[in-house]
């Protein structure tokens, strides 16, 4: 994985930094993109949602369970 890329981000109306690896943005950038919201909206709701006290590790955890859990294609073969 590659180094730690730290951004700033408006959740309910409050600045706030998060410091996550590049591959775990381009995560969340893709399932923001599924469901339809913007970056800043899926980090407030796996905000608003988390059970850690750490909203890094609350989002590494839920871009984990995200790919976890989506279904497997079946072999065409």
């Amino acid at each position: 994985m590659s180094g730690i890329s730290k951004r700033s981000i408006v959740i309910a109306g409050h600045s706030t930094s998060v410091s996550l690896e590049p591959e775990f943005w381009d995560g969340l950038k893709a399932i923001s993109v599924l469901r339809g919201l913007s970056l800043a909206a899926l980090v407030a709701d796996i905000d608003s949602k988390r059970t850690t006290a750490n909203l890094s590790s609350a989002l590494r955890l839920a871009v984990l369970a995200f790919y976890r859990d989506r279904p497997i294609a079946s072999d065409p073969t």
